[in-house]
């Protein structure tokens, strides 16, 4: 039987896995479900990538990222690994595609946006071949009390009772509380799920807090410090990524914007600009990141403070993945706590 070391090192060029990888593996090939808090950069993907290679039939990987789909299967192809993803981005032509070469045995990794799950035409073909592991990508999804709550991941469990035959169940995430990690295996229904921990300790990351005079000048002082490098800016509010990256722009920045108010076409080329690092600077409110496969992100810095030390732990990992030192800097100020006690009575109220 192949080894995962042979696999690891044979697609993925590592010698080694990284802590909580091999756990998670030795789990899935004995039969057993998954619940894995893994810290961004920690290698989830791996855990289910290597798992699928070495199961029979198809894994299916539910992924609320559209962009994150498209770069991984890419990149599986790229190595020899048959995948496909099908997403609201895709012509029916590609649809139809995949779904021939799921029929044909042509594919080992199917990545599904939670959206899709419950089509007519995926649930037909879902019962007539052979799915050996539903993984769970960004698996907080499920829970409201998570920071990024997706009412189509409630799906996922119905979608399971409707296949022939149980899967094994995994769900990756980079951050949970113990309320919303017991969501997680109480709404996908986990059965006696390996649990793993790898910690949030990452060595190569810097957090510091700065209360500034001004938080536009300090906010010039540490991307100068970090000149011709790429980085991350995040603010609360849609205005105010309007603001700083207009400012940005002016004083000669490369710096480009997302947020839930731009065009599905101007995010995803902003987005694009960003990852391949066209604008190495990308100021965003926290609807940018999830998910995002970019390893060479050298600073985190929030211009606003976040609603809860998940989140800000969520988005300031997105720093450092290539391993190497990285900035994590919060900009405080006492109108951000006003801010966020507006932005939390609003959303009660709805």
């Amino acid at each position: 039987m192949i080894q995962p070391e042979a696999l690891l090192q044979q697609y993925f060029g590592h010698k080694a896995f990284r802590a909580g990888q091999k756990q998670a593996i030795d789990a899935i090939l004995s039969g057993r479900d998954v619940l894995a808090v893994m810290p961004t950069g920690a290698g989830k993907s791996v855990c289910y990538q290597i798992s699928a290679l070495l199961l029979p039939g198809v894994t299916i990987v539910i992924s609320p990222l559209i962009s994150l789909m498209k770069d991984q299967v890419e990149a599986l192809r790229q190595v020899g690994i048959p995948a496909a993803y099908i997403n609201s981005s895709i012509s029916q032509e590609e649809f139809y595609h995949s779904m021939q070469m799921l029929q044909q045995g042509q594919c080992r990794i199917l990545y599904v946006a939670p959206e899709r799950l419950m089509t007519e035409s995926l649930l037909r073909l879902a019962q007539r071949v052979q799915i050996s592991m539903i993984a769970v990508d960004e698996a907080h999804c499920v829970s409201q009390w998570g920071q990024d709550f997706r009412q189509s991941y409630l799906d996922i469990p119905v979608f399971m009772e409707q296949l022939p035959v149980r899967p094994v169940c995994t769900a990756f995430t980079a951050t949970a509380t113990k309320q919303v990690e017991a969501d997680i295996a109480r709404i996908l229904k986990l059965r006696d799920p390996e649990t793993i921990h790898t910690g949030f300790d990452r060595k190569n990351l810097f957090f510091g807090v700065r209360r500034p005079n001004s938080k536009m000048t300090e906010l010039f002082h540490l991307l100068k410090e970090n000149d011709g490098k790429s980085g991350i800016v995040y603010c609360s509010t849609r205005k105010a990524v309007e603001e700083v990256c207009a400012s940005l722009c002016d004083t000669g920045f490369d710096a480009t914007r997302y947020h839930a108010g731009l065009s599905d076409v101007e995010r995803a080329q902003n987005q694009d600009d960003f990852l391949y690092d066209r604008k190495p600077i990308m100021v965003a409110t926290n609807a940018f990141g999830m998910g995002i496969d970019k390893s060479n992100v050298s600073f985190v810095i929030h211009y606003n403070m976040p609603m809860d030390l998940e989140s800000y732990y969520q988005e300031a990992g997105r720093a450092g993945r290539d391993g190497e030192p990285a900035q994590c800097i919060l900009l405080y100020s006492g109108r951000d706590v006003r801010t966020n006690e507006f932005l939390l009575k609003r959303s009660r109220e709805t």
